[in-house]
């Protein structure tokens, strides 16, 4: 019996230089869904697609020390999800732990999978690459990203941190987040 059921065109893939355009949509439509009511205004009007797309295209040309990568959720041909990862940049977690700096999927491609496949594949890429945990901060208040997280593995390992967000000092309360990564542990 053949499988004639419609499939899916959902994949992840390393960031091309050509992507920074989409990026800097996804991360517009994110971070102004996420920060608008968070941050003042003047701050969350400089959350504009084309800066971010010009930031990610210098990132990608000319990469940061160490090992910093972006991959791309892709909808067919469309970028709908970005995950960046590095090695984590808290010093009570160790050698051996590595930080999704950046988890992003547009509003519209929610639901779909296209966080999980971009999870699991930041896990795989920093498992390969000798970690043993993975950390991420967001807005404590930020209850829809905390279930996805929670669901995806991850728990609150009670640190904390105030994050200042505006250039008269205002802060947000950001936690973190982490799991293990060892084969044998982690629930992907």
């Amino acid at each position: 019996m053949s499988d004639t059921a419609p499939h899916a065109d959902a994949s992840v893939r390393p960031a091309r230089i050509t992507d920074a355009p989409a990026i800097g949509r996804v991360q517009a439509e994110v971070w102004i869904e996420t920060y608008a009511d968070r941050v003042p205004p003047e701050v969350s009007a400089a959350f504009d697609p084309n800066a971010f797309a010009k930031a990610w295209r210098a990132s990608l040309e000319s990469p940061p020390e160490g090992i910093h990568r972006l991959l791309v959720a892709l909808a067919g041909a469309q970028v709908v999800g970005i995950a960046a990862y590095g090695p984590s940049q808290d010093p009570d977690t160790g050698q051996a732990a590595g930080e999704l700096t950046v988890l992003a999927v547009h509003p519209l491609a929610r639901h779909q999978g296209h966080g999980s496949r971009l999870v699991n594949a930041v896990v795989d890429e920093l498992r390969e690459l000798g970690a043993e945990v993975v950390t991420t901060w967001l807005p404590a208040d930020a209850e829809q990203t905390r279930r996805f997280l929670l669901a995806a593995g991850l728990g609150p390992d009670g640190a904390f941190r105030d994050r200042v967000v505006s250039p008269d000092g205002q802060t947000i309360r950001e936690i973190r987040l982490q799991a293990s990564i060892t084969d044998a542990e982690w629930a992907s």
